[in-house]
């Protein structure tokens, strides 16, 4: 284990251009390699520099497709065995959809959830059977206030959410012991390019306090993080609104 709870090795950052997986590599980059992989992987020149300034000993990009589930086992075995083990992995990709499109579409909504939530489940489960048996390792995982219940006006994107931390949660017991340690994140609206043209919703963060709260939650290995912390009473709450009341709720 690192200094301050965070595991020493490279990390790993699924999603090398999401601009909350790019600001918690610049704060864990001191003294690290940092492998960041996505796809167009030529075009991180920037982000690449950037990590590179914030002290990492080297920075590498990788190509990868979130989407091809099938190519998942072999790029992580490849990563982890080429770079000596993986330290911290980050799992920042993802995408919000169009709701209206998915309603009509069912070939959209499908693949809103295939990339939140089946592509998720496939990395989550390759990287934790590599963290456990090299005995060490952190996962970040992202899920989202649109998952604590789900609304009717991005229900697609939501259910999904739903799915990942219920199924994050129960890998984080699962690797209970393990010296494995899974940090799951549930944040409200994030002010970014995913939301860019948004109206920003109520209790709204930035990238950059997102990953704070990362680079904190993996120090105190803490297991769940609500971005803002305010949210965490909220969720309490709006479980108890009655389901006409929560109909209506916009986004």
């Amino acid at each position: 284990m690192g200094s301050r709870g965070i595991a020493e090795g490279p990390v790993l950052v699924l999603g090398g251009r999401s601009e909350i997986g790019f600001e918690v590599a610049r704060r864990l980059a001191p003294g690290r390699v940092v492998i960041l992989a996505a796809r167009r992987s030529s075009e991180l020149t920037q982000e690449s520099a950037a990590v590179a300034a914030a002290g990492a000993t080297a920075v590498h990009t990788v190509e990868f497709d979130a989407d091809d589930t099938a190519s998942h086992p072999a790029l992580l075995e490849k990563i982890a065995a080429e770079y000596g083990g993986i330290g911290v992995a980050v799992v920042a990709f993802g995408v919000l959809g169009d709701q209206a499109r998915a309603e009509r579409d069912p070939v959209h909504a499908i693949a809103v959830v295939h990339t939140d939530y089946v592509a998720q489940i496939s990395v989550l489960t390759i990287l934790a059977n590599l963290l456990r048996a090299q005995g060490s390792g952190q996962l970040v995982v992202f899920s989202s206030f649109a998952g604590a219940r789900v609304r009717r006006a991005n229900y697609v994107y939501g259910s999904a959410k739903a799915g990942l931390d219920g199924f994050a949660s129960g890998l984080a017991d699962a690797l209970h012991g393990s010296g494995v340690h899974l940090l799951l994140l549930r944040c409200g609206f994030v002010i970014g390019r995913m939301t860019e043209g948004m109206d920003p919703a109520p209790m709204s963060s930035t990238p950059d306090q997102v990953a704070d709260a990362v680079v904190r939650g993996l120090r105190r290995r803490a297991g769940r993080v609500w971005v803002p912390g305010i949210l965490r009473p909220v969720i309490f709450a709006i479980r108890l609104l009655p389901q006409p009341i929560w109909r209506r709720l916009p986004r």
